[in-house]
């Protein structure tokens, strides 16, 4: 199963002092608006997203179609299939992506200590 793209997306109490803790790893920013309280740094192939006040807890983020640089990808798994595939296999959902459309969707799992997962297709 291709799930795209993986990164740590972090819920954050201040993103600037975030932000210059993981410079101090390596990290830089790549994309993002700071002014809409979200950054996603990236040290080689590493990639997190800094996330101040839009979710409680941290989450694997998974994005069919992009590479690890936010590029579109010529083939990849649609986040639909990917969905039918983990419903067929017993995986509940939080989160659902409407099987009537194409494009951009995403949907969730939570993991049995309760740990959010997100495929979030942006193409």
């Amino acid at each position: 199963m291709d799930l795209g793209a993986f990164s740590i997306s972090l819920a954050v109490k201040d993103l600037e002092a975030s932000r210059r803790f993981y410079e101090k790893f390596g990290f830089q920013a790549f994309a993002g608006d700071a002014s809409r309280n979200w950054l996603i740094l990236k040290n080689g192939d590493h990639v997190i997203g800094l996330f101040q006040g839009m979710f409680e807890r941290n989450i694997l983020t998974f994005n069919p179609g992009w590479d690890s640089n936010a590029q579109k990808l010529a083939s990849f798994t649609d986040v639909r299939a990917l969905q039918r595939q983990l419903k067929a296999q017993g995986v509940q959902l939080q989160q659902e992506a409407d099987e009537s459309t194409t494009g951009p969707a995403s949907f969730v799992a939570v993991d049995p200590d309760g740990n959010p997962i997100l495929v979030d297709q942006h193409v």
